[in-house]
Parts: structure tokens; sequence; C-alpha cells
């Protein structure tokens, strides 16, 4: 009997949505509460505050500034370090600012809050929302309007006020974000990407390390050495951060606790950054060093990343991809690099970055590929996630799914490591998807599919059909019931996308 594992293998950069119904047209204000206690009442002290702490920053240096992260403490605190940040993008031509805030008291799991209204007011005057924008993120179901998630939360509405000394004409997509997995970051990737252009400024909205008992977080004692060692501290997640290596972020907020509120909106971020992009600090402090006092402080970094919202993005074109050439040497290293990684983070380790692990990164495994991490036990499915498209080199993208489809497959529980011998692994390396025009452009058995329709996606793998023994028909049957779709609704209106891969693994078949 032929198995069905290959079939579950999830794509993750993919999301099955649900349509729901838009937002009436009316005018409707949502009125930030912050005024007079994050920062001043009056709209003359504030933009008075604003421009100081402007002017004091040196001209900016950068160019194609896309992405800013941005410390949301009190402006007494933060405002100086912010406005590194702004003096950056200030008088540019963004006329759509998305801003994703961490959700400080509303407990919120694996999905975003966008509010219903169409406006908010600072004491500084109303600031459109990009509803049209927000129409589009509302049909998936990670994103929700959770009223209680923006009435009790500053983390995104502080940074209005000075976008609006900043800039002019601007529309905002203001979005407080809950606990996320890998999985569902890979899915708003997957949403926002193709919707972004070159007039779009992204932040991430964090303070640093929280320290001290205020915070229930000491990982040193309160001495003269404190502020070096929260410089420290927090400098190892900036330079993870500056790499726009997320997985390496991730490795170290988890082996250090460090207590950064914005972890979840800075790990969308750095997996948003299309290829190309690059990552400079602007300034970093402390509200020990300001007050002279580090028995509870607070750090605060404003960090640009500069490059262009032109992500490896889907192309219209033949279906007939050319695989690129991956040796058998290179087919062993990216699987010892998979082996590697899998046994530390089971292990609880921290993850050395592939680079530290002793194995030769060849040329070809330094291309920028898509990838499936599959884990099987004596045969049977144990885990497989992966991303589509090509947004970082072929050995970093199987460690990360490596450490994925090893502990953050939802499907199973994580792997221990008494099953490590008993588990093989297999990687699936993959050509950029190719938007086809027709299903019959699909050859079963080259290609992997992406159905997609009425804004549910599914995918399938190139082996899966083979591995089921199904016809062209039947392999989109099952794909549009994976979607949730009925088995016929790939006949009509439905897009898809074609995809070839090179699958190898420490086993050949899996029966």
């Amino acid at each position: 009997m032929k198995t069905r594992n290959a079939m579950y293998c999830l794509l993750f950069v993919l999301l099955t949505a649900v349509p729901v119904t838009g937002f009436a047209a009316e005018k409707r204000i949502f009125e930030s509460p912050l005024a007079g206690n994050w920062y001043p009442a009056g709209p003359a002290e504030l933009s008075t505050m604003i421009n100081d702490n402007l002017v004091q920053v040196n001209e900016p240096e950068l160019q194609n500034v896309t992405a800013l992260i941005q410390p949301h403490a009190g402006y007494r605190y933060s405002g100086k370090v912010a406005a590194y940040g702004i003096k950056e993008i200030a008088g540019k031509a963004i006329r759509r600012v998305i801003i994703f805030g961490p959700s400080h008291s509303q407990p919120m799991n694996n999905c975003l809050s966008i509010p219903s209204e169409t406006h908010i007011k600072t004491v500084l005057g109303e600031v459109e929302l990009d509803r049209e924008f927000i129409d589009k993120m509302m049909k998936y179901s990670f994103c929700k309007s959770i009223p209680e998630a923006h009435a009790s939360e500053h983390s995104v509405d502080i940074q209005i006020p000075m976008l609006q000394i900043a800039l002019k004409n601007f529309k905002v997509v203001p979005v407080v974000t809950g606990r996320l997995d890998e999985q569902t970051i890979q899915q708003i990737v997957a949403a926002i990407t193709p919707l972004l252009d070159d007039k779009t400024l992204v932040i991430a909205s964090s303070d640093f390390t929280h320290y001290g008992p205020s915070f229930d977080y000491e990982p040193f004692p309160l001495d003269f050495q404190t502020g070096e060692r929260l410089s420290k501290l927090d400098h190892g997640a900036i330079e993870k951060i500056i790499a726009i290596n997320e997985n390496g972020f991730s490795e170290y907020v988890r082996k250090t606790g460090a207590t950064i509120c914005g972890q979840e909106p800075i790990r969308v971020l750095l997996s948003l950054l299309p290829e190309g992009s690059k990552g400079y600090l602007l300034k970093y402090d402390t509200s020990g060093r300001m007050t002279g006092n580090y028995a509870n402080s607070v750090s605060y970094a404003s960090i640009a990343f500069t490059g262009s919202w032109k992500p490896a993005q889907v192309q219209a074109g033949t279906a007939d991809a050319k695989l690129p050439e991956l040796k058998d040497s290179d087919k062993k290293s990216l699987l010892q690099i998979a082996r590697k990684t899998a046994e530390y983070a089971v292990a609880g380790k921290t993850v050395p970055d592939p680079d530290e692990l002793g194995i030769n990164i060849s040329s070809a495994m330094k291309q920028k590929m898509g990838v499936f991490v599959t884990l099987h036990k004596q045969g049977q499915l144990r885990g497989c996630i992966g991303e589509i498209p090509p947004r970082r080199p072929l050995y970093q993208a199987v460690s990360a799914q490596a450490v994925n489809s090893s502990l953050n497959d939802w499907r199973f529980s994580p792997v221990n490591t008494s099953e490590l011998k008993d588990i093989d692994i297999e990687i699936s390396a993959l050509t950029p998807p190719v938007k086809v025009n027709s299903y019959k452009d699909i050859i079963v058995g080259r290609d992997g599919v992406v159905l997609s329709k009425n804004g549910r996606s599914a995918v399938f793998l190139p082996q899966v059909a083979p591995e089921q023994g199904w016809n062209l028909a039947e392999m989109l049957s099952n794909l549009a019931e994976k979607a949730g779709l009925d088995a016929d609704a790939w006949k009509s209106g439905a897009e898809f996308q074609t995809f070839q891969a090179i699958v190898f693994g420490e086993k050949e078949k899996h029966k």
C-alpha cells in the first residue's frame, strides 16, 4: 500500500484563508490614549519635543531605507533614540507605513490584530488607515480585529506622532502582534510580500532588554558593571538582527532569556526583508544610563534596513524551470547541516550558524533557493516545514527549516533526543515558483504545485503525486481539498504556480 505521508508535508509560507466582509466606508476614528502620559498632551509642546530631538541627530547617511526597528517607551526616555530612525526617513516619499507592535497586555496567539477604524487620531491630528491594504489582509485567518488589543496598547500608535512630523500624505497600517510560531510568520510574510512597494515603510516597534526586579529579569547583579553587561547582552541580539538572521535572533533570545518585548515584530520584519537588504544600528541607549540608576533599566535601539521591496516573487513564464546543479558533495554537506542543526535544537542547545559547524560551504550551497526539510521516523512522517520563494542562501534555509521541522511542526510533538537515531532527513531544494496560465501546463512528477483560489492556498511537492499514484486530475482534486475547497474547484477560477525540486535524503525512499 502506498504511503500518504508526502501529501501532508505542509507549506507554511502559504495560508488557507477565509474571506470576510469588508468594512463599511463611513469614517470611524480611533483616538490614541497616550497623550499626557507617554508624550506631552499639547500639540505645540509635543511638536517641539520631537523636532528638538531630530535637530540633535546628524544628517541622514542611508539611502533607500525600507524598514526600521524603533523603541516605544515614553518619549522622555526613548525619544532621542527613536529620532535617529525618523531622521533617516524624514521628507521621503513614503505613502504607507506598516507598524508591527507587540501586545503587552492582551493575550494573542498566532494572530495579528488590525483595527476596524478608518483613522487614528493623535494630538497632532488624524492619520488615515490604509483600508485597501488592510481589507486584503483581513481575508486571512491570522488577521483579526480585537478592540481590546488596541485600546490598551501603546507600542503601535506611539510611533505615529513622530511620523506625522516627518512625513506628509501617508497612510498607516497599525498591527498589534501576538505570540507567533514560525509557521504563522511565514504565512504573514507570504500574505504581505506581494502588497509591498517602494513607497512602503515597515516598522517593528520594540524596546530591548528590560533589566531588574520590576521586570523579573536579573541575569547579572546590580553593580558598577551592569551598564556594560546590558550593552553586551543587547548587542548580541542586535548583531543577529543586523545580519538579518531571524533564526539566530530567535535562538539568542531563547538562550539568554533576553526580555525584548517586541521580539515577535522583529522576527516578522527579519523574515519579510528581501534579499539584498542591509541592516545598520543607528543609536543605542538605556534608561539606566540616562537616569544614572540601573536598578530597573530598559534598553532602546534604532535600527535601519536599506534595500528594495522587490523580493523573489512569482514570475509569469514557462513551467519548465532549469534546476541548478548540486553535486553529491553539496548534498552530503547540506544533510550534515540539517542533521547537526537538528541535534543542537532538539538537545535545547544554542544552534550555531551553519558556517560554524565545520562543514565546507560551497558556492552552489550559497545560491538562494527555497527548501523543505522532511523528517521520517521508521517510514512515517515526523515533521516537514519549508519555504518556497528563494530569500536566503540554501545552506541557511536548510539549517532554519531543520530546526522548524524538528520543533515547530504543530501536527507533531517536538522531536526528542532519543528519537534522532530513528529519524532520517530528506531535503527538497526548490526552483523559484512560476505562475502558469493553466493547469494543463503542469506535468505530474516534475512539478510541485501551488493552487490558489478565493483566498485559499495549498501545495504539493513534486514527489507527492507519483508516491500516491495520482494522475493530474486526481492530484489537483486532492490539492483543492487540502486548500479547503471543493474537489473540482481547480477546474475554473484557480491560479497555479509550479516549481521543481532536487530531492535527496539520508535514505533514497520512504515507503
